[in-house]
């Protein structure tokens, strides 16, 4: 049984936050959220994406159907199943499989959300293609990622659709290409569910099915948070307008970095809380920063910009967590804890942090169902890969100067990688190097448009630790261009406090899309260049770096050369 969670925080933030929850009781709030009464929020369009306030109960009206699919898939005897999507359509998938692990007699579960070549080939190398399944996942139908991934291994396997299965919009294009090349089968999302908030819906539980979950217990898990956050529950008893209230609160008092912290076993959950977060607060200048995945640290390398949610799994916690956790919560630092009893309570996890970000998207007073910032991105990309497929180039970009094979790309008068670095790194205001020239309140974002990989992110992990540790700022380390659906809306629609590094390589090898002009890596190059624009226009400190050769040895370089900044 899931519990309401602990809250340490002081005694003026405590006051804040009962404010919220009186707010909420005497206006029966909760009611109107239920009720899809928009001027909860803006007023605008929130009450067409409530959706997901009863998917809990649809599902479990028919729920014989999961473990039908499941049963097909053993069937056809698949030895590995490959989800292709993006953003909201993947990463619940992909921590259900990291959680749960593979189960016995169910196939691999593989997750593709990358247009970046190495990527691609990777994943190709790791699956028997002929006996495969892949689940082309788009709410739309008209991503640009879901359709170029279905047209490149739908050549592989050689246009056999029986080997794809199809989550998609009733009517949608995507709906219409699986109809025209007859695959397995087609499962729709429900129109009045975001990407974001879809978990407990098709784009979640037909995956979990396919790899050999039991969909009623995650189900039957949600309908139980889904009763304890009803209007007839106690405001202060509500698990997710309690959870909505602290962190709407604590992000209005400046507390607006949230610092993910998740045990071992279901750590990628993370990366799921990561995306509801910022692309649902992350707009009009203001929102919640999460920061996942940075390595804890002791209480003096942090600022008091925080907020710890720490997601401890009874079955199998850290003790390291632990401490750290306890030395935060004793020097003041805010803390949420959430015991988490094992795998299966995910399916209530899901919806507690969907009622809390909603919740919390009322008190920052934003609409926490739209991503214009995202739409802007994907705008700016489209222009490059429509020009491409015009001209046969993408614009070219002169570098200011090149080191050691890092080029970097931007206004600098700088001519050596470190004084680039100490330049970019240093903040905003006048004043002493570094830490005193960073504003309070600032975060560090790594945006890396290379293949993510155990190698990859060793290095970029070591430096965040490096540049968190230097500066107390928050950091984000993110690879493109999944973070784009996903992050990328608070970086460029939030709070205007971020210094981003974006990191982009040359591709070792470049991979055809059938029927396009364009490659996969033309792709993400357009993706990259689409991000900074869009980037630089919000008035974010930007800087580019690009690395020429092996690209491990250039994050190495890279890496020695930011250290040395920072000393």
């Amino acid at each position: 049984m899931f519990q309401l969670g602990t809250f340490s925080i002081s005694l003026e933030q405590r006051a804040a936050v009962g404010q919220v929850l009186d707010e909420w009781r005497n206006s029966d709030n909760v009611s109107r959220l239920w009720n899809r009464d928009a001027s909860l929020w803006t007023s605008t369009t929130e009450a067409q994406w409530l959706g997901w306030l009863d998917i809990v109960q649809s599902q479990l009206r028919d729920i014989g159907r999961f473990p039908a699919f499941a049963a097909e898939v053993r069937r056809r005897d698949f030895s590995d199943i490959v989800l292709l999507g993006m953003g909201g359509s993947s990463l619940c998938p992909e921590v259900l499989s990291k959680s749960f692990g593979r189960i016995k007699g169910a196939p691999a579960f593989h997750v593709l959300d990358s247009t970046d070549p190495a990527q691609v080939l990777t994943l190709e190398r790791r699956i028997n293609i002929a006996k495969s399944l892949f689940i082309v996942s788009s709410k739309s139908g008209s991503t640009l990622e879901p359709n170029i991934f279905k047209q490149y291994f739908f050549e592989r396997a050689r246009r056999e659709g029986s080997q794809f299965v199809a989550i998609t919009d009733p009517g949608s294009k995507m709906e219409e290409v699986a109809k025209r090349d007859g695959f397995l089968q087609i499962f729709h999302g429900v129109p009045s569910i975001g990407g974001r908030y879809s978990a407990l819906s098709d784009f979640g539980m037909i995956p979990a099915a396919a790899m050999g979950i039991d969909v009623f217990q995650l189900l039957d898990g949600a309908r139980t948070m889904v009763e304890a956050c009803s209007p007839w529950q106690p405001v202060d008893q509500n698990p997710g307008v309690v959870l909505g209230a602290y962190l709407g609160a604590l992000g209005r008092a400046g507390h607006d970095k949230v610092s993910i912290v998740c045990s071992p076993g279901i750590r990628d959950f993370g990366a799921w809380m990561e995306q509801l977060i910022a692309e649902s607060t992350g707009k009009e200048g203001k929102g919640l920063i999460p920061v996942d995945r940075e390595p804890l640290a002791t209480p003096s390398q942090y600022g008091l910009d925080r907020v710890f949610v720490y997601m401890r799994l009874d079955t199998g916690f850290d003790p390291a967590q632990d401490r750290a956790i306890a030395s935060l919560e004793a020097v003041g630092q805010p803390v949420v804890r959430i015991p988490v009893a094992n795998a299966y309570q995910l399916g209530a996890e899901f919806f507690r942090w969907e009622m809390a970000t909603a919740v919390a998207g009322s008190v920052l007073g934003i609409n926490p169902f739209d991503q214009p910032d995202v739409e802007a991105a994907k705008i700016e990309a489209k222009k490059l890969t429509t020009a491409f497929e015009q001209t046969g180039s993408l614009p070219k970009q002169i570098p200011a100067f090149e080191e050691d094979g890092i080029r970097v790309y931007g206004d600098t008068d700088d001519k050596r990688l470190v004084d680039v670095f100490r330049n970019h790194f240093k903040g905003l205001s006048a004043g002493d190097f570094l830490m005193g020239r960073f504003r309070p309140g600032n975060y560090i974002g790594l945006l890396a448009f290379i293949e993510m990989n155990e190698r990859h992110e060793g290095i970029l992990q070591s430096l965040r630790e490096r540049l968190r540790d230097a500066t107390r700022a928050a950091t984000c380390l993110q690879f493109g261009p999944r973070f784009l659906h996903s992050t990328g809306q608070a970086y460029k629609g939030g709070p205007p406090t971020g210094v981003f590094l974006q990191i982009t390589a040359d591709d070792v090898q470049d991979v055809p899309i059938p029927g396009q002009k364009f490659t996969f890596g033309i792709v993400k190059a357009a993706q990259a260049q689409g991000d900074l624009e869009v980037l630089k226009a919000r008035g974010r400190k930007t800087l580019r770096v690009h690395l020429t050769g092996d690209i491990a040895m250039g994050l190495s370089k890279l890496a020695s050369a930011i250290n040395l900044a920072l000393k």
